[in-house]
């Protein structure tokens, strides 16, 4: 019983995940969602769902002066912005190389991760400036009802994008996307945090709305932090050591390689660039080196599906007891 809740909340990887667990971050989206079309249409649809949300929200803030429902709507923004590098990255991906930039234009996605993240901050530091300022000078609050409305209909847009996401996801079999969705879920819970602070304002407590506004300015905060780590993680050429080991894992369904030397990885956009150094006997032929080489990618391609390019480097070693 316990589980099925966790899952529900966003807090355990689902069991339906076949490839393993992926991190949720707002302003990156994860590459293996832009390995098909579809992955790409979901989070296209879920960028207007959420950014529906947000603008009903905004709404409301501008009617009753709802700092809670203000730091919402700018989580809701943060969440709908996700979609923002993935599209940029896939539009210019299918433009060809160039003379001045030999690899594509994959890198445009690392850019428009930062611009992102930094938008959310500045949001962030609005919506914090406002709590403080509510908190320190403390004005009545107008229409409790519309902002309770308000949180239920934050609640109602990620719940939705929640199960659109986890439904595609496992049709395409991507635990990213689904993972992105349990994670929807669980900020739909922040949502209804703004109708408690409705509920505490209508109870007597007037600070009770800008407390919450606070509380979700932290949570935006912290995803601030997350999002960034990603981000520079990703210009800096970091991957997920998961990518490497599956490499390396690849390599031990092709008879004829001895080991892997070395394995190096990078993300050009959404699409893996990857570097193996392996092992073969000195005495095989250079055609039948080469089937191994060629052997390798495929195996690699079918372990890691977004890797575009695996250039094999050949390593000849003299069996034992031959010269």
């Amino acid at each position: 019983m316990l589980r099925p809740a966790l899952e529900w909340l966003g807090f355990v990887q689902s069991r339906h995940d076949h490839h393993g667990g992926h991190g949720h971050t707002h302003g990156v989206v994860d590459p293996s969602i832009a390995t098909t079309e579809r992955g790409v249409w979901a989070v296209k649809w879920s960028f207007v769902i959420l950014a529906a949300t947000a603008a009903l929200q905004l709404a409301v803030v501008l009617l009753s002066g709802s700092v809670a429902l203000l730091a919402d709507t700018i989580h809701n923004v943060g969440d709908a912005t996700t979609a923002i590098p993935l599209w940029i990255a896939f539009r210019l991906a299918r433009r060809r190389p160039s003379p001045r930039f030999t690899y594509g234009y994959g890198r445009v996605e690392d850019l428009a991760g930062v611009a992102v993240v930094l938008v959310i901050l500045a949001s962030a530091v609005v919506a914090g400036w406002e709590a403080v300022d509510r908190l320190l000078h403390p004005r009545p609050l107008a229409l409790l009802w519309a902002v309770a409305v308000g949180g239920v209909i934050g609640f109602l847009g990620n719940e939705t994008v929640a199960v659109f996401r986890i439904r595609v996801g496992r049709q395409i079999d991507s635990a990213a996307l689904v993972a992105d969705g349990y994670h929807a879920r669980a900020d739909g819970l922040t949502s209804l945090a703004v109708v408690l602070g409705a509920l505490g304002v209508w109870l007597g407590y007037p600070l009770a709305d800008p407390i919450v506004g606070l509380l979700i300015t932290v949570t935006i905060l912290g995803i601030v932090w997350q999002s960034s780590r990603a981000v520079f993680t990703r210009m800096l050429d970091g991957v997920d050591p998961e990518m490497t080991a599956e490499i390396r894992h690849a390599a031990e369904h092709v008879p004829g390689i001895r080991r892997v030397r070395a394995v190096r990885a990078r993300w050009l956009g959404h699409r893996l660039h990857a570097e193996a150094e392996i092992e073969i006997d000195g005495e095989l032929p250079a055609r039948e080196a080469a089937v191994l080489a060629e052997r390798l990618r495929r195996e690699a391609r079918e372990h890691l599906p977004q890797l575009e390019a695996l250039q094999v480097g050949l390593v000849a070693e003299a069996t034992p007891g031959h010269p």
